[in-house]
């Protein structure tokens, strides 16, 4: 394992964070926030509680989800894709360098840079509501499993996008809605029976139920199944990195 090689990728990324803190750290939490300040008030005036917990405190879980998963995926698509627009990755895949340690260092990075904003984001959370976290090793398994499945589904996204417009597709158009319709802002046993069927089909709902779980100790599905079922996106995840590394799929053209 080359680790000089997976430093030197991991703290190009993190450097390149820093030059754009506002969009990179800074904008996201304002975002955030806003989303809890608008859910919160607006509907936490109309439901005062969700299963016994607050309905300030209950969406909590969902947000630091939703921004975990758009921050890796958004943060990982765009570091692999820009040396591909810039014809810099020829250069790395020109290197002494395995295609292992290459996903190492880009999905660390930006698994590294989600995790800060979801980080910050749970303070600032404890600033408006009483957070509660009964199972921190928990919290922290789904936290840094979702940083880094996601990161690897940016990764392969930023492998297959041919243009910027290809770029924001997936997570304007696909995760970001699974996300809000994936129990964010509610449980999903506040649903009629077949919309909660249906529900069951979106592999987001297993994240933030899970998550929510580690917080509360209250969950829309099993702890097991949440984990087994990002356990498996995790596993197609790194497959279809396998076989695009393997076939050079977008790489060698």
């Amino acid at each position: 394992m080359n680790f000089q090689a997976i430093k030197a990728i991991y703290f190009f990324e993190m450097a390149r964070t820093m030059r754009t803190l506002m969009q990179s750290i800074v904008s996201p939490v304002i975002s955030t926030s806003l989303y809890f300040v608008v859910f919160g008030a607006a509907i936490g005036s109309r439901i005062s509680e969700v299963d016994g917990v607050s309905y300030g405190a209950f969406i909590v879980p969902g947000l630091i989800m939703l921004s975990l998963m758009t921050q890796s995926l958004s943060n990982a698509s765009f570091g692999i894709y820009f040396p591909q627009f810039t014809g810099t990755i020829f250069e790395i895949l020109s290197a002494p360098v395995s295609f292992l340690e290459i996903t190492i260092a880009f999905v660390g990075a930006a698994a590294t840079k989600s995790a800060l904003v979801g980080a910050i984001i749970l303070l600032t959370a404890a600033a408006f509501v009483d957070l509660e976290i009964q199972h921190p090793v928990w919290m922290l398994t789904f936290f840094v499993l979702t940083s880094v499945t996601f990161a690897l589904l940016g990764f392969i996204i930023g492998i297959w996008a041919d243009s910027f417009e290809k770029l924001q597709f997936v997570p304007l158009l696909i995760v970001t809605p699974l996300a809000f319709l994936g129990g964010s802002f509610y449980s999903i046993s506040m649903l009629p029976p077949v919309w909660q069927t249906v529900t069951l089909f979106n592999p987001v709902v297993y994240l933030i139920s899970g998550f929510r779980w580690s917080f509360y100790g209250q969950a829309d599905v099993s702890l097991w199944v949440s984990l087994l079922m990002t356990g498996v996106f995790l596993a197609i995840c790194l497959a279809v990195i396998g076989w695009i590394f393997r076939t050079g799929y977008k790489l060698k053209a």
